[in-house]
């Protein structure tokens, strides 16, 4: 199969669809794979370790979209991508449909057999394509929020573990998955006051038994994110529904009730956030102040330490790109159910129930529609 890796084009992003290790892997398969130029200089990755991995570096994406059967990229297609795609084509990446109408519609009209990282499965019921990246998110959201809280960004002033003799910032970290727990860790190594809501019992269980008394459990009801959240320093919003678009758990007047220079950090930004007040933002501004509370939505967290999530993305999606391009897409998406649940948009068609009832659209079964 031949495999197209564009140069992603979303703001600050530079995390890129494959490693020179995974395209020499591919190589070694039997397969050719197409790495535009530049496409990893940002990180290390520079054309002549992807030729030596037996990559053709090609100057334009469009020659990419034109020629590849396969497109494995990291974020999802922005409009001038969106363009190039065309009937047939594979495409690989996160895609985050649910609060973005305007892309869905973009790749039903292109008629693309699209997969999307953040909804592939497990034999666990995990989501091992996303997980990588919610570790990456949720360690980076407790950095994100200590700068926040620093007096020049518009906080409060406030060192996360405080000094001898003055308290500890409470951060409040809202859903207990791999983000939240990989934010509360991070949060307690830096001795802030951590608490974690979750609406499992048993989650909550696993982290009192694994933490103890270094983290408070408290389940997840609108009177306990209310009695939080208001008084907290710092709030993560890690919560997901696979394919859905997130529920808004905290108000407008919620945030209003919060101490002047508190930070929010919604980590759910790419299914819509949250918190009732966000919007999303860019690493090249990331940051902006509502009714004197301090907002981080980025959209891309991950792409501010590009290399470290670009391989750990890879590690996770390698496996994913060679059984596609060693059976074809088709036989690949029926042989493996947990692939199949990756896919969100066939040739015309939106083949993920949650995605479909998030956009108001019809939805079709992926069985059938590929037995066809």
């Amino acid at each position: 199969m031949l495999i197209g890796v564009p140069k992603e084009i979303k703001t600050h992003e530079n995390r890129v669809g494959l490693t020179s290790a995974s395209v020499r892997e591919l190589v070694l398969h039997g397969h050719q794979v197409m790495v535009q130029n530049n496409a990893g200089q940002a990180i290390g990755l520079d054309d002549d370790l992807y030729r030596t991995a037996g990559a053709e570096i090609i100057d334009t994406p469009e020659e990419i979209f034109s020629r590849a059967e396969l497109i494995v990229k990291v974020k999802e297609p922005q409009a001038a991508e969106l363009r190039l795609l065309r009937p047939g084509q594979i495409l690989f990446t996160y895609l985050h449909l649910a609060p973005d109408p305007v892309q869905a519609q973009g790749l039903l009209d292109s008629g693309c057999i699209a997969i999307a990282y953040e909804t592939v499965t497990d034999q666990y019921g995990g989501l091992p394509l996303l997980a990588p990246m919610s570790e990456v998110a949720g360690r980076m959201s407790i950095q994100a929020g200590a700068h926040a809280l620093e007096m020049d960004q518009g906080g409060r002033g406030m060192l996360l573990g405080g000094v001898s003799g003055v308290p500890s910032a409470k951060v409040v970290v809202i859903g207990g998955g791999v983000v939240g727990i990989n934010a509360a860790r991070v949060a307690m190594g830096m001795e802030a006051h951590v608490t974690v809501l979750d609406k499992s019992i048993h989650r909550l269980q696993q982290l009192d038994m694994h933490y103890g008394s270094r983290i408070n459990t408290v389940f997840s009801t609108i009177d306990a994110i209310e009695e939080h959240v208001s008084s907290a320093d710092l709030v993560i919003g890690a919560v997901l529904i696979p394919g859905a678009a997130t529920p808004r758990l905290i108000s407008h007047k919620l945030v209003q009730a919060m101490h002047r220079g508190s930070v929010l950090v919604d980590v759910a930004i790419d299914q819509g956030g949250c918190f009732a007040t966000s919007r999303p933002t860019t690493l090249a501004d990331p940051m902006y102040i509502l009714d004197g509370v301090v907002h981080y939505c980025v959209s891309n967290m991950p792409g501010a330490v590009a290399r470290t999530s670009t391989f750990a993305l890879n590690n996770v999606t390698l496996p994913f790109v060679l059984s596609i391009a060693k059976n074809g897409c088709r036989k690949a998406l029926m042989d493996d159910p947990h692939l199949r649940d990756g896919l969100n948009v066939c040739q015309g068609h939106i083949t993920h129930q949650a995605v479909a009832r998030e956009l108001g659209k019809s939805y079709t079964d992926p069985v059938t529609l590929l037995q066809k």
